[in-house]
């Protein structure tokens, strides 16, 4: 897409000097990729200093609202391309580039993935972040700067092996540390009780540095920050054991206070109680609201006369990313009265006013339950202001139900049953003005089942805000043919307003669109071809269909259901060698978590699949089976516009949203799907017609969970079913170690949450269709285009723009803050104009 940054006076700005940054000439050729990576990096980001300046000068000037996002997981992924393309700089730095004879993706595959996540909870933080800067929010994403992301993951003879992610070894071109604000957070020690009230005394004290990260919106030079907090021991660290003579083992003792932000805890969807997670998540929050207080109280509204914290709800918006800050609740309240001494009502009505909750899992053991054991020592006051949060809490249960003993249970923040715990979600629920779940299908689920005595108590609380995905990124960036061709049909405004997408329907007829939609596939499959083709040494059918399912590794997500497939279509080329097979090219990638025995044999299956399906040559080039190594943001940017068919087959009703299914969707992909998550929103805006949807509904679901799952019947009625798990069961794929998946045929037919079998015939009979829509390319293409113009719902600027305004009390603007070239008077002026309306 055109850039407004592409008149000679804006290239002069970024000249081959001032990117490599050398006088001479000679000196170039001693550069590494790697020096010229750092070059540019540092060049695009002089330009974004001085927006990221104006930004906070700005915000000090008209003083707004700000929205505090709290998350454990920010999925960043890489920075320059994206940073380039939002401030306008990218055809200027490819320019720039190629006068220096070096090639731009090369120096781009210089930069390592800032991995902070897991999978779709992290990533979702991160294109709110970009959306939230678009959208002209003074935001703020706050979260842990872990030194060791998600794992690296290998596949060695089949099975996954992890590797420690060491991002940071090369440095990080895109952070400033801001030691000046460093904080300190306390851990363990007693309550002292006294007339003055709580005292929390004896603590050991951890240092949180901070780090922060410019955000850039698109094109409207408004840069927010995502503030990280690294963990620093104290210098008197432990010196006690110094005065006894052993300073060597007192410096050693520093690294137990910097683990804390040493590595991510590689689980997603799975509670782990263990203690550096709790202090984990407690550092985090309760660095950030030591932060979000100073900035209160030195606003320029606020820094005149007495801090009064009447107005905090209406200055500060804080956002729970799930359960894991959930401590910011206990510690606002901490602050509030033990620290500013306000009376226990008053502080208690602001906590709720200005915490909201997003949830994002229904599964039963991925909600968190901390012990109270635990809590006792780590964080003794807090655990004394859960217990009276969760009195006041019964107390109003009681007088409305009274006699209720089984509510009362059921609602308690206390879960008594196998141990003390804490219920970090009835937290939440309890602390917050607004729960919201991620797609409308999940919301109802957590309404009407996971939390329906609340929502019964609090109807109004309740909220849908479906998940979305930042356009810039996951089209600009990923599919630059894709959105030069939309461009060029309907404009360049779609980019900011996704919606815009609809004007595509009247191009689902026109022949050159449909021809040139289906050349950007093709030249997307190419590019990508020759990337597996180098990367795993296989030769890919350029004509098969490229048909992918990425994402974390969990039984939920049924990657079973697709493995099973596969060895079906096996065994259907086999028994008739000469029967016509719309060839396949299946790529199945995602890590599983390092303790999830389970999904590691699921990967050992499919690669053990792969291996017999791509050496038998009676399959040839029909179909072949590829495990996509190292799965993460950087590689979704390379697969992603290259899939035909993207696979979001979970069982329904457990899938919260998903927003992979909305990136395949834009970039062109057909999708076969359950009725879950977001698919089923997918669905009403493309048409049912438009997607392949198969099984169970969440109905059908419940209905079977109160009649009994019998695997057995399936595995008895359908022979194709039957032939794919005995070759499974009897070693065909492993016969060296025939015993090798017997626990995942046992899990299949004694304890299958997930039902697995119950949907093995509609989407098989769901995939024949699949195969038969691909034969006839021109109706294949037609189907893709109304899927992109029917995804303009789920852009993250939707979501956030339905957050803002119905959660968080914030405008979105389209205002553009001047940029640094021009005088503080423009800055002034722009202030007094959004200040005045």
């Amino acid at each position: 897409m055109a850039s407004p940054l592409t008149d000679l006076e804006k290239r002069k700005q970024i000249s081959i000097r001032g990117i490599v940054g050398v006088e001479n000439v000679a000196e170039l050729k001693k550069a590494t990729p790697r020096d010229y990576y750092f070059a540019l990096a540092h060049t695009v980001r002089d330009h974004l200093v001085g927006r990221w300046i104006r930004t906070q000068q700005f915000y000090y000037e008209t003083d707004p609202k700000r929205v505090y996002y709290l998350s454990l997981e920010f999925y960043m992924g890489r920075t320059l391309q994206n940073t380039m393309i939002n401030l306008g700089l990218q055809n200027a730095c490819d320019e720039a580039i190629y006068q220096l004879g070096l090639d731009m993706e090369d120096l781009e595959e210089m930069e390592e993935d800032a991995g902070l996540g897991n999978g779709g909870l992290g990533r979702l933080a991160a294109c709110f972040l970009d959306s939230m800067a678009t959208l002209g929010l003074a935001a703020y994403g706050y979260g842990i700067r872990y030194e060791y992301g998600i794992f690296n993951q290998k596949i060695k003879e089949g099975w996954q092996v992890e590797e420690a992610d060491d991002w940071l070894r090369h440095g990080n071109p895109w952070e400033k540390a801001r030691p000046e604000y460093m904080l300190p957070v306390h851990f363990y020690g007693r309550v002292e009780e006294s007339k003055e009230g709580a005292r929390w005394v004896d603590t050991q004290v951890v240092l949180a540095m901070p780090y922060d990260t410019p955000i850039p919106g698109y094109m409207n030079n408004t840069v927010n920050t995502m503030r990280l907090w690294s963990a620093r021991a104290p210098n008197d660290f432990n010196l006690k054991d110094f005065n006894v003579g052993d300073y060597i083992q007192a410096v050693l003792d520093r690294n137990l206070a910097e683990n804390i932000s040493r590595v991510l805890y590689p689980n997603d969807n799975f509670f782990e109680g263990k203690e550096l997670r709790l202090k984990q998540e407690y550092f985090v929050v309760a660095a950030t609201l030591q932060d979000i207080i100073r900035r209160f109280k030195i606003s320029k509204k606020g820094s005149t006369g007495p801090v009064s914290f009447d107005s905090f709800p209406e200055k500060v918006a804080i956002q729970l990313n799930d359960t894991h800050p959930a401590m910011a609740i206990p510690e606002l309240m901490r602050v509030f009265v033990d620290v500013e001494k306000l009376d226990w009502d008053t502080a208690w009505a602001i906590t709720k006013r200005t915490f909201a909750y997003t949830n994002h899992t229904v599964l039963p053991e991925a909600l968190e339950r901390w012990p109270v054991g635990l809590l006792e020592t780590l964080l003794p006051r807090h655990l004394q202001i859960i217990y009276r949060i969760n009195q006041g809490h019964l107390d109003g249960i009681r007088a409305l139900f009274p006699g209720d003993l089984e509510r009362i249970r059921r609602m308690s923040l206390i879960e008594e049953d196998g141990g003390k715990r804490v219920n970090m979600a009835h937290l939440c629920i309890v602390g917050s003005h607004a729960v919201n779940g991620v797609a409308e299908i999940h919301s109802n689920i957590i309404k009407n089942d996971v939390f329906r005595d609340f929502s019964e108590l609090e109807p109004d609380k309740f909220q849908n805000k479906t998940n979305g995905i930042t356009p810039r990124r996951w089209l600009l960036l990923c599919n630059p043919g894709l959105a030069e061709l939309i461009a060029e049909a309907i404009g360049e405004e779609y980019v900011k307003d996704l919606s815009q997408l609809q004007k595509l329907n009247e191009l689902v007829n026109d022949d050159a669109f449909i021809r040139d939609v289906s050349k950007v596939k093709q030249d997307n499959k190419v590019k990508f071809s020759q990337y597996l083709e180098k990367e795993y040494k296989v030769n890919i059918n350029l004509s098969s269909m490229f048909d992918v399912h990425v994402k974390r590794i969990h039984e939920y997500k049924r990657q079973l259901l697709n493995c099973l497939h596969i060895i079906t279509m096996y065994n259907r080329i086999k028994k008739n060698p000469k029967a016509l097979f719309v060839p396949r090219t299946v790529i199945i990638g995602g890590k599983a978590a390092p303790g999830y025995h389970m999904a590691k044999k699921i990967i050992k299956l499919i690669t053990a699949v792969g291996h017999v399906v791509n050496k038998d040559p009676v399959v040839g080039s029909k179909l072949k089976v590829i495990y996509l190594e190292n799965y993460r943001v950087s590689l979704a940017e390379k697969v992603i516009p290259a899939t035909d068919l993207s696979e979001q087959i979970s069982t329904a009703g457990t899938e919260a949203s998903g927003t992979g299914n909305m990136k395949f969707m834009l970039n062109g992909a057909l999708t076969i799907g359950t009725m879950d998550g977001a698919n089923v929103e997918m669905a009403e805006e493309a048409g049912e017609e438009n997607m392949f949807i198969f099984g169970m509904r969440v109905e059908d679901v419940a209905e079977m969970d109160v009649q009994g799952y019998d695997a057995m019947t399936y595995y008895n009625n359908i022979p194709e079913l039957k032939q794919a798990v005995d070759q499974i069961q009897g070693g065909f794929f492993s016969p060296k170690q025939p015993e090798l998946f017997k626990d995942v045929t046992n899990m299949l037919f004694n304890h299958d949450r997930f039902k697995v079998f119950a949907d093995y015939e509609g989407y098989i009979k769901c995939q024949e269709k699949v195969s038969q829509l691909y034969q006839n390319p021109k109706e294949w293409t037609q189907m893709a285009i109304k899927n992109i113009a029917a995804s303009g719902k789920f852009s993250s600027d939707r979501t956030i723009t339905d957050y803002a305004t119905e959660v968080w009390g914030v405008e979105p603007t389209d205002l553009k803050i001047p940029p640094p070239n021009e005088p503080r008077k423009a800055l002034e002026e722009t202030a007094r104009v959004l200040t005045e309306k």
